[in-house]
């Protein structure tokens, strides 16, 4: 079947297929889920396990250990971090990518199943699964009226039971999390002196409560045709219920005939009452208390829709509930305002760089029937690629959408060398529809080979199984599909239109009117490559010289000018956070305090009205100021009102906690790629060992270097995890077990009461309602503000007595670590560090091991403590491995793909020739661009080299092609075929690289959010293509001319005599 003969003869249904393509390209753009980046899958499982007043050391020995055992060899785990911390466990386990993440949890839920010997207060552990959904795309702060005066952490079941529900049920919310609200809960708080009269202990009280709690299932009974499910039901679910539960029943002591009882019931001994647990953290917003609230998406959902449906909710709520609580809800942070932004400057590069395509075709070809056929390439590849994108499940976000942008100016070139060529038979006299099929025929071949390596170079990307592989996939998907399409086109659209339009006399391409300046350029180029090129091709020695000048020049600028390697770029979100780590100890009052010095100093530069712009010397203002203090941390966040300036926003932030004493900032833009801290530049540096004052010696002497090699003043951020200080203020209490045993106790009942007396005890977690409440054990709120009111605590023994905490034990003012991290189950202190913006992480790595970690190893590290450098600095040396080998396949794919077009290994590999050609461009262009703006070799923009691959050698293809075609086919010397075919080519290469280079220039060109993603990608591929057009016309030529005579049988041997080449 002849493809092009057909497309030819039916016009009629070439553009009726044309325009369903674009009609049903609309269709399918309408179906697909617009989100800021491409989901990535992280194959990562989190288990929590809660333990309540659990400190780090028992929960590390009790629980993390015990799990970290059973994960040894779990098949696909590729690391395991965890954290004991103050009444929890966390355990982080990464997993290889690919890993079938639906095994991977059932195989960790069987290994926690065999874990025996939790303490009896511990939890059951948790499961999660961390996924795209990790990501908020909004958050919002619930603030007072004025004249509300209830504390602000009273209204936090309001936030959850109302605010949270409504949030979770709008379409495409996964989860919403509420921070800075107090649970409701239910206290019995118990009178000692009571206790005492009646002879009850903590734990018997403890015991006896949790007995009365319980909802059983007995089984079932059937009677006739009916089965009867058995339930024991005794729920302590009201105030009232947990007043009558009887402690303790006993026949009366002086009548013991009459058969009396006695009860002692709870009422008798505590009051039951409704209260707030004690806020765990304090949220304020631009100096006033908050509760902050987030919205997280669901897997696939489109952003924009979902935003939608979020606002209307804010409306509703903002309108009921909100306004009869006297509270205001507002949003503070947007993610499809960065969203729109992005994608609506990626599509004004998309309609710009076609423009300019479309007026380069113009300027070239002087006709407007022309430059239509051609142009019309632009928008049915486009247009139609959305039809794939939305079949193969992909996503419109900024990445997938600059890959459009990138094809935009690629589109054309097939199409641009059929025109041509058709133009060429039309000038030799030929009939239009002669022209058309005999055009398309004679450049079929080469424009196929092409588009096959444009797109195949992407194949080893598709299949890396890496966290940058995921990324690629879009750009890679969207290119490759117009691409395809636009070969498509080119064989059938741009033949059948050329029979139509191009009818009458036809004068040569750019025959027309005359552009000055720009034709005067072009022939005086014209004629010293046609010349250049008959010089060379007459002498072997001047061929092999400038082929080895050209190729040693550019692997040698290569190599000087390319710049160390950085991960994944951020991006430019007006959104910048800070997290303060202040000295172990510091209690929620005292973080408090600080974090409130650290708002006095940030306010004034906050914008009440919210839109007032600084002028450029000045320091921006925030629209929104806000921060979370933690028991052991400060989380502050700023919102700029300039978009654009949302990085100076970090010196603001930081500015004030500077004169803090031993505190340590980490500030950050969060990345759209990275999740977590610090996004994708943050690098840890992890010192492992098996005694902590080892480690915390090593980490100190680490953290100093750091400090003077990397300063903060030149931008870096820089945190321990956890806190350099070995650990925080402890009361211990060593219990004296002869003193105990004397008054009938043990350690256990001791423990119990000192935790009721002093933080409260949780006896169950109980329904009321239907809401899940806790109900509390505790004494008097007498609150101990000393450390000697431990000692005071009243320990109730079995015959009535009530002794002070200081006569059963011995008690003292130690300290206890604050945390105890394990990275690949070691004791592990990690460095978390953020170098400044304009330091590659790759050259920051560099610096890192051997200024650091090398210098370290010289100085001596205490027995059994090992250093080593992991998280995005693992990524990193991994992806940069695994691009190298992917960068060279390729080149060994487009060779081969070569290979099969020219039935020769030989002509292959003059192509490939012009590759460093390209690579050296492309250092130029990104050198460039560093003019003007900063731009690092990231991951993105080393994929513009991948690109390079497969787009450079369709110049040369064209070249060898119309070569061989001229000494095939046409009988022409091999020194004039060569100079002929240079000739003839000059134009259409400059035409589609000219259109190409014009197409991207935009995404290189202009700023704004997003751009930082792909204008580094931009200027490689630009400045590739744009010096290899220019060096592909000196090289190609005389490699041929050393190889052809060889390889091709002279016109003399063939019995043909054409000759005569002229410029």
């Amino acid at each position: 079947m002849n493809l092009i003969k057909i497309a030819i003869d039916r016009p009629t249904a070439v553009v009726a297929a044309v325009i369903m393509a674009i009609l049903f390209g609309l269709a399918a753009l309408q179906s697909i889920p617009i989100q800021l980046a491409p989901d990535v899958a992280r194959p990562v499982i989190e288990v929590r396990t809660t333990w309540l007043g659990a400190a780090p050391a028992e929960i590390e020995r009790e629980i993390l250990n015990l799990q970290e055992e059973q994960m040894k060899g779990l098949s696909g785990l590729e690391r395991i971090e965890g954290r004991a911390l103050q009444s929890q466990s966390r355990l982080k386990l990464e997993f290889a990518v690919g890993t079938a993440m639906d095994k991977a949890l059932l195989l960790v839920s069987n290994r926690l199943d065999g874990v025996s010997g939790y303490p009896d207060e511990a939890d059951e552990p948790r499961l999660k699964i961390a996924g795209p959904e990790d990501n908020r795309i909004a958050w919002f702060h619930l603030t007072r009226q004025a004249g509300n005066n209830t504390p602000m952490h009273h209204f936090g079941d309001f936030a959850i039971d109302v605010v949270r529900e409504r949030l979770e049920r709008v379409p495409g919310v996964a989860t919403s999390e509420v921070y800075g609200g107090g649970s409701k809960e239910i206290r019995v708080v118990i009178d000692p002196t009571k206790m005492a009269q009646y002879r009850l202990t903590v734990p018997e009280i403890l015991t006896r409560m949790r007995s009365a709690n319980i909802a059983i299932t007995g089984g079932d009974i059937e009677e006739g045709k009916r089965r009867y499910v058995v339930r024991t039901e005794a729920e302590l679910n009201s105030v009232e219920t947990i007043r009558q539960v009887v402690l303790r029943t006993s026949t009366d002591a002086i009548n013991r005939g009459s058969g009396s009882v006695a009860r002692v019931l709870v009422a008798d001994i505590a009051d039951v009452t409704y209260g707030f647990k004690k806020p765990t953290e304090r949220v304020r917003t631009n100096g006033a208390a908050a509760i902050a609230i987030n919205a997280s998406r669901q897997v696939g959902a489109n952003v924009i829709e979902t935003m939608r449906g979020i606002r209307k909710a804010v409306k509703e709520l903002n309108a009921g509930p909100i306004a009869q609580e006297k509270l205001v809800f507002r949003q503070l942070y947007d993610e499809t305002v960065y969203i729109t932004s992005a994608i609506d400057l990626v599509v004004k590069n998309i309609w710009l760089g076609g423009a300019i395509a479309v007026f380069i075709l113009m300027i070239f070809l002087r006709s407007p029937r022309a430059t239509l056929v051609v142009g019309l390439a632009i928008p049915v590849s486009v247009v139609a690629s959305f039809v794939a994108m939305a079949m193969l499940g992909r996503s419109i976000n900024v990445v997938s959408l600059a890959g459009i942008a990138f094809a935009v100016g690629m589109v054309v070139d097939a199409a641009i060398v059929v025109l041509e060529n058709i133009y060429r038979m039309r000038e030799q006299g030929k009939e239009p529809s002669v022209a058309a099929l005999i055009g398309a025929q004679q450049v079929w071949g080469a424009i196929f080979v092409s588009a096959l390596t444009t797109v195949m170079v992407f194949i080893p990307l598709l299949i890396m199984e890496l966290e940058v592989g995921q990324l690629f996939r879009d750009i890679a998907v969207a290119i490759s599909v117009a691409v395809l399409l636009s070969l498509l086109v080119s064989v059938t659209v741009i033949p059948a239109l050329a029979k139509r339009l191009l009818v009458g006399k036809v004068n040569a391409p750019g025959s027309g009117p005359k552009v000055f300046l720009f034709d005067q350029i072009g022939h005086g180029f014209r004629s010293c490559v046609v010349s250049m090129t008959r010089w060379v091709v007459s002498s072997r020695t001047s061929a092999i010289s400038l082929v080895s000048a050209l190729t040693a020049g550019t692997i040698a600028l290569t190599w000087w000018l390319l710049p160390p390697l950085e991960y994944l770029p951020e991006g430019n979100r007006n959104l910048v956070i800070s997290m303060i780590q202040p000295p172990a100890g510091y209690n929620l009052k005292t973080m408090m305090e600080m974090a409130s010095r650290v708002e006095d100093d940030v306010l004034p530069r906050v914008a009440h009205d919210g839109t007032s712009i600084a002028l450029p010397d000045e320091d921006p203002y925030l629209k929104y100021f806000f921060f979370v203090v933690w028991r052991q941390q400060v989380f502050l966040g700023g919102r700029g009102t300039d978009p654009s300036r949302a990085k100076d926003l970090i010196p603001i932030l930081e500015g004030p906690v500077s004169k803090e004493p031993s505190t340590f900032v980490y500030s950050w833009q969060p990345s759209i790629f990275g999740r977590g801290i610090g996004g994708s530049r943050s690098v840890d540096m992890d010192i492992s060992g098996i005694h902590l004052e080892d480690i915390f010696e090593a980490a100190r002497r680490a953290g100093a270097k750091i400090g003077t090699r990397l300063p903060r003043k030149e931008g870096t951020s820089f945190r321990p995890r956890p806190s350099l200080q070995l650990g925080e203020p402890e009361i211990r209490i060593g219990p004296d077990r002869v003193r105990l045993a004397d008054a009938g106790l043990n350690a256990r009942d001791l423990a119990i009461t000192v935790d009721a007396f002093n933080d409260g005890v949780r006896i169950a977690e109980v329904t009321e309602g239907g809401e899940q409440i806790d109900l509390m054990l505790m004494g008097p709120e007498n609150k101990i503000d000393t450390t000697q009111g431990i000692a005071s605590l009243p320990v109730v023994t079995r015959n009535g007595t009530i002794l002070p905490v200081s006569s059963l034990a011995n008690i003292e003012v130690t300290a206890g670590p604050t945390e105890i991290r394990h990275v690949d189950n070691a004791r592990t202190v990690t460095l978390q560090i953020r170098p400044a913006p304009r330091l590659a992480l790759g050259e920051a790595l560099e610096i890192l091991q051997t200024d650091i970690i090398d210098n370290l190893l010289e100085e001596g590290l205490p027995a059994g403590v090992r250093v080593r450098l992991s998280g995005t600095a693992d990524k990193l040396v991994a992806t940069a491995a695994e691009m190298k080998w992917d960068l060279l396949l390729a080149l060994v794919i487009v060779y081969l793909v070569m290979a099969v077009l020219f039935e020769s290994f030989i002509y292959p590999l003059i192509i490939v020739l012009s590759v460093p050609l390209a690579t050296a461009g492309g250092v130029i262009g990104l050198n460039i661009l560093n003019i003007f703006q900063f731009q690092a070799l990231d991951m993105l923009t080393l994929l513009g080299f991948v690109i390079l691959i497969g787009i450079v050698v369709n110049n040369a293809i064209l070249l060898v092609h119309q070569t061989l075609y001229h000494i095939r086919t046409e009988g022409y010397a091999h020194t004039d075929a060569i100079v002929e075919a240079t000739q003839n080519r000059i134009r259409p290469i400059f035409m589609s690289t000219l259109t190409s280079v014009g197409g991207m220039l935009p995404l290189v060109i202009f700023p704004g959010a997003g751009s930082e993603i792909y204008r580094g990608l931009g200027s490689v591929v630009v400045g590739g293509l744009s010096l290899s057009a220019v060096l592909t016309l000196a090289i190609v030529p005389p490699l041929l001319s050393l190889f052809v005579g060889y390889l091709e049988k002279s016109p003399t041997d063939q019995g043909v005599t054409k000759v005569g080449v002229t410029g």
